[in-house]
């Protein structure tokens, strides 16, 4: 199959029109007056722009049904209400796959074409949940790479509680659903199963969740399987001011980038996801690493993590990645939100001026950061050779009406409405506000009859698990007091 956009403006070259050919699943020619036996045709009239489909670098699957169901707190005391792990809420393959296809129509209709996953299947990752999730990504043709977001200690560990009442310090040293050989059994299936599916536009990825979350002994193995098959490595590391303080309470003052360090397992191929609470020396061990920093500032806003210290992360060389994080924390999985948060957030830290994103930065993180994130070469760019992952935009929508700077009005003004098509692999995913292949309607219309039914169990692990707020709270308050050498 190949397509040839005739007539369109190429993003950067956004002086010139030019025609771009896709042949199979790449781009293979860019110039003016391309031939014309292509097996499709698509006229930009010379007001349309072409650009790298968007890239969702760190997101979290499993909450796209629950947007707008939880009030703004902070990360410790919102996690208790998320997503409870009950048997009553346990998915069935079905539910996993509605919900998956929920985050997927909203991705492609607004030119988001690669998203990383990092999917906390509760209680535990079963195969049929796996399969259930990973074909949901198959039939909506996005590129994704999906990690099983599972921690491996009990609760306790995790955070740093003092003088817990004996009832939650019960509930503290329950282990954790699955010990670490079931976790690597889940994940060899997942490698085995869905590496490499769809010629090559599905992937698997690794995640300890959190180095806290684990065993020095998980994390040295799921970073082996990390490296055999080059996968990235997800890792959350210092998005609240409370993980900050576990440095005191369980590390001997070691911050969790140091941590990770020390046990020799900071590397190229991990995605460090947040890094709001991080100083100079987490940032000289990153770039040292050569890791990637994925920068979620809708969510962080929106749970009062704080703002990332993106200058200073830029000004190593680090290379940063963007991502929505989740839905239940966005309340949208359309990354153009997030693109105009980075855009905007960083002008209120203090900073000159000068030292604030520039849109054209801001989309170097888009693309170029989210590449790298995923460990492609090939991706992020419209060039011969890099895969055909493209959106295309209607100049003559109202973002872009008049057409007065490209770069800033692709960052402050798009919203997703000005995508008039998706292509994924050099495949069209979706086009005029509709996914290509897939019954909207129909899955949308089953969707909320499913989760209608879901929302009394919910409503009531969420009660139950409201028992333990004043005690989380208590913890939250009390490193909002803690100095540590920092405000973010």
């Amino acid at each position: 199959m190949s397509v040839l956009f005739r007539n369109v403006y190429a993003y950067p070259a956004v002086d010139r029109l030019t025609d771009v050919l896709v042949e199979g699943n790449r781009i293979t020619a860019i110039g003016a007056g391309l031939h014309q036996n292509a097996d499709r045709i698509i006229d930009g009239h010379g007001h349309h722009l072409l650009v790298p489909g968007l890239i969702n670098a760190h997101f979290h699957s499993p909450a796209n049904h629950l947007k707008g169901s939880l009030p703004s707190l902070p990360l410790e005391l919102f996690m208790l209400y998320e997503s409870p792990a009950t048997e009553a809420l346990r998915p069935t393959p079905r539910e996993a796959y509605l919900r998956t296809m929920l985050g997927a129509i909203e991705m492609v209709r607004t030119g988001t074409t690669s998203v990383q996953d990092d999917a906390f299947l509760m209680p535990y990752p079963e195969p049929e949940i796996i399969d259930a999730v990973m074909q949901a990504y198959a039939d909506s043709g996005l590129r994704a790479t999906v990690a099983l977001d599972q921690p491996e200690v009990p609760e306790g560990a995790k955070l740093p509680f003092r003088d817990p009442s004996a009832e939650l310090a019960a509930e503290l040293r329950k282990p954790a659903p699955l010990p670490a050989a079931e976790l690597l059994a889940r994940y060899e299936y997942l490698i085995s199963r869905w590496h490499g599916a769809e010629g090559g536009r599905l992937g698997a990825a690794v995640s300890i969740s959190a180095p806290q979350r684990v065993t020095p002994d998980y994390f040295a193995a799921l970073d082996d399987l990390s490296r055999r098959h080059r996968l990235p490595l997800y890792a959350h590391m210092l998005e609240t001011r409370v993980q900050r303080t576990l440095a005191a309470e369980k590390h001997g003052g070691r911050s969790l980038v140091r941590y990770t360090a020390d046990l020799d397992l900071l590397s190229d191929r991990m995605n460090i996801i947040h890094a709001v609470w991080t100083d100079e020396d987490d940032w000289d061990l990153i770039a040292a690493a050569g890791s990637i920093v994925a920068h979620n500032p809708v969510s962080n806003l929106r749970l009062g993590s704080g703002i990332m210290p993106f200058r200073a992360i830029r000004d190593r060389g680090i290379p940063v990645c963007l991502g929505v994080d989740e839905a239940i924390c966005d309340d949208a999985v359309n990354m153009w939100g997030v693109v105009k948060m980075a855009g905007l957030i960083h002008n209120v830290t203090g900073l000159d001026s000068d030292r604030w994103p520039a849109a054209t930065e801001v989309l170097d993180c888009l693309w170029d950061g989210g590449a790298a994130a995923m460990l492609r070469d090939d991706l992020g760019r419209i060039a011969p050779g890099h895969l055909a992952d493209l959106a295309l935009l209607d100049l003559h929508g109202i973002a872009f009406t008049p057409l007065n700077d490209v770069p800033g009005q692709l960052v402050y003004c798009e919203s997703g409405t000005d995508v008039a098509l998706t292509m994924v692999d050099g495949r069209i995913v979706a086009e005029r506000g509709r996914m290509v292949g897939v019954d909207e309607d129909a899955l949308l219309a089953e969707a909320r009859e499913v989760f209608a039914a879901k929302a009394p169990a919910l409503a009531a692990a969420r009660a139950d698990a409201g028992r333990w707020f004043p005690e989380y709270q208590q913890m939250v308050r009390r490193a909002a007091a803690t100095d540590v050498g920092m405000t973010r």
